[in-house]
């Protein structure tokens, strides 16, 4: 990644390769002109998430006359593991439990295989899944901390020089209404984007209370939700979707971000471990015309409270117009969505699956992904902290989300110390106005 913060390609050209990096890889070349694959999928984390992954895999070939099964599955719990074996009709011994089950489904020959542990998990995942050959469905976010970003971007690289495909769930780059309002923008319908907002905001989600005979580590990675060590934080887990498409329009990442956020209404610590309930940050782009003009400033919000106004949804506005990025254009330029719409979470894996049949590696989502994780980690570290923080200086942080029980020597997460016994406190709920 280079080290200037600001783009040195025009916002329009960067734009443009960024419409052409993200366009819909196999939606148009007939079934005829395609040679029929049978897809043999490993499927690394059974929880709702890599279930529903499994399903849109299996669905997406068959939509293009290919077949694809679950060949294996790995998972930390046996129940959740056994339920997808039964799902799939998997052998038992292809069937992995353990903090090294992803290690031993990953010997076995397969197309691709699907990541949908908690977040924490994924940069070890991805990168021994490159390493060892394989294509990747990486579900999002991709980290939880800045290491665990670096340590994604180089696996990402090094997928894109050895030809593995790498997708990733952010399924509004598959999306056929955002993929043509971005090519619109790009192509200058409403002029230079000068300010956005993006939004979050719902009631709750799942929880899990600890069970008698669980330990700590088994409850906090059952309820991994609300563990910043797990899952990012909800601003980073769910609130990436949005921050990716402003990232993806704009056509870069922010240069730094400021913002406040809190716990206001979830505040136990026994169900809602030491997330926030609410964030609210600025974040400021550079200007790709250069120094002399105003940035970009993209509002940013995201809460998991019952009973408030809830919205989800991306806004920008240009000199020349505005759009909600997906189906509607306002301004000289006017333009409204009016095509079919496959189901993008289907879509995405059609893609990954044309992908891998070029066998070139063509579709490589690794680092739009990666820099909508780490716009998300910006985020959160500001209002965590309530200072302003810039991309520069979250990028080089060496601050690592995780148990100090799990660090090795190198004061990096490792992974041969993950174990389930010991006690293993929730940890505090971060202060603001205070280091973390």
């Amino acid at each position: 990644m280079s080290k200037k913060s600001k783009p040195d390609v025009s916002r329009r050209g960067f734009m443009k390769g960024a419409a052409a990096g993200s366009a819909v890889v196999g939606f148009n070349i007939p079934l005829s002109a395609r040679p029929a694959r049978a897809f043999k999928i490993g499927l690394i984390g059974c929880g709702g998430r890599g279930s529903g992954a499994a399903g849109n895999a299996i669905q997406a070939a068959k939509t293009q006359g290919d077949t694809a099964t679950i060949h294996a599955v790995a998972d930390l719990f046996k129940d959740r593991a056994e339920r997808a074996r039964r799902t799939h009709k998997i052998p038992k011994e292809r069937t992995f439990v353990g903090f090294d089950a992803f290690k031993k489904l990953l010997d076995l020959d397969l197309d691709y295989v699907i990541l949908a542990t908690p977040p924490h998990f994924r940069p070890e995942h991805f990168d021994s899944a490159v390493s060892s050959g394989k294509h990747v469905f990486t579900e999002k976010p991709v980290a939880v901390d800045a290491p665990g970003i670096r340590r994604f971007l180089a696996a990402g690289e090094k997928a894109k020089k050895n030809g593995i495909s790498v997708a990733a769930g952010t399924q509004r780059r598959h999306q056929k209404q955002y993929i043509e309002c971005q090519k619109r923008i790009a192509d200058g319908a409403i002029g230079q984007i000068v300010n956005g907002r993006c939004y979050w905001n719902m009631g709750g989600l799942w929880t899990r209370r600890k069970e008698q005979g669980w330990s700590d580590t088994e409850w906090q990675i059952r309820n991994w939700l609300y563990f910043t060590w797990l899952s990012g934080d909800h601003i980073t887990e769910q609130h990436v979707h949005n921050l990716d498409v402003i990232n993806w329009f704009i056509g870069s990442h922010p240069i730094k971000a400021r913002g406040m956020g809190g716990r206001q209404v979830r505040t136990g610590k026994d169900v809602y471990g030491n997330i926030f309930d609410h964030f609210a940050t600025e974040l400021i782009y550079a200007n790709p015309q250069g120094s002399g003009y105003p940035d970009i400033r993209v509002t940013s919000m995201c809460r998991q409270i019952v009973s408030c106004w809830n919205d989800v949804s991306e806004f920008v506005v240009g000199t020349k117009g505005s759009s909600n990025c997906r189906s509607n254009i306002w301004g000289p330029n006017e333009w409204k969505w009016s095509g079919k719409q496959q189901n993008p979470y289907v879509q995405e894996h059609i893609d990954l699956q044309a992908s891998i049949k070029e066998d070139k590696g063509t579709l490589n989502e690794a680092e739009n992904v990666a820099h909508s994780t780490m716009t998300a980690i910006l985020s959160r570290t500001t209002c965590y902290t309530g200072r302003e923080v810039t991309w520069d200086a979250i990028m080089k942080s060496n601050e690592q989300q995780g148990p100090a029980k799990f660090v090795g020597e190198g004061g990096n997460n490792d992974y041969s110390r993950y174990t389930f016994e010991g006690p293993l406190p929730i940890p505090p709920v971060p202060q603001v106005g205070k280091p973390m």
